[in-house]
């Protein structure tokens, strides 16, 4: 009896599973998954206010003309004085970058496009450590011929070792709270088994320059501050 109980169970089985499958009857499946965390995540901010120890400084020229090389003339003449004088006021060949140099045609849209001359452009991006040098330089470079000043952005040149430091306080920080709420929550620590940490992107010290018909000779540029910050996530072991 028990082998011919057994076949009918199979033989209903298989029809079962059959007529689910030709009238696709749905039927539910109950997947239950439960886990017990043994980790107690504590958040830790540090911040650390450092002065920049970087200018960068962005100068431009832009020339119009009625040909493209009278405007490409121009352009050159200018840059090249430029790079000239800050070799000589001391800045590097590697901390002067051309970051654009460019000739485009003028339209006159009234008579259907037609060119009726050509503007170049030239900026160059430089990176200083001296910064009294940026007043004397911002001063000088219009008598030769630059007539555009982008801005002058103040960074931290290597944020990285202050960032350490941050990191260290943080961490320092989460381990006290976490031994507070423990002992609040009456329960003990055990060893930290992850860190995750979130440092967000430092903001940069920015001055924009005053149209250059408004500004005083050798302007007076102060860096200001620039805040570095992190935040850890601690995660320890609950005894």
């Amino acid at each position: 009896m028990g082998t011919k109980n057994l076949i009918l169970s199979l033989i209903f089985i298989l029809i079962t599973l059959y007529l689910i499958k030709v009238f696709d009857i749905a039927y539910p499946i109950n997947i239950i998954s439960t886990s017990k965390t043994s980790e107690l995540a504590i958040v830790g901010e540090a911040k650390m206010e450092v002065v920049p120890d970087i200018a960068y400084v962005n100068l431009g020229i832009k020339e119009q003309g009625k040909k493209v090389e009278e405007v490409k003339e121009k352009i050159n003449q200018v840059n090249n004085n430029l790079i000239n004088y800050l070799k000589k006021k001391g800045v590097f060949k590697e901390n002067i970058k051309t970051s654009n140099y460019s000739i485009y045609p003028n339209y006159d849209y009234n008579e259907g496009e037609k060119i009726i001359g050509y503007t170049g452009e030239a900026n160059l991006t430089i990176k200083l450590k001296d910064f009294n040098l940026i007043s004397s330089i911002l001063d000088e470079v219009t008598k030769l011929g630059v007539n555009q000043i982008g801005g002058v952005n103040f960074v931290v040149d290597e944020p990285q070792k202050y960032r350490q430091r941050v990191r260290e306080k943080a961490i320092e920080n989460a381990k006290n709270e976490a031994q507070k709420l423990a002992k609040t929550l009456g329960i003990k620590l055990g060893k930290i088994t992850n860190i995750v940490e979130s440092s967000p992107q430092e903001p940069i010290s920015y001055l924009k320059a005053m149209p250059l018909n408004d500004r005083q000779s050798s302007p007076t540029l102060e860096p200001g501050i620039q805040t570095i910050t992190t935040t850890v996530t601690l995660y320890f072991e609950k005894k």
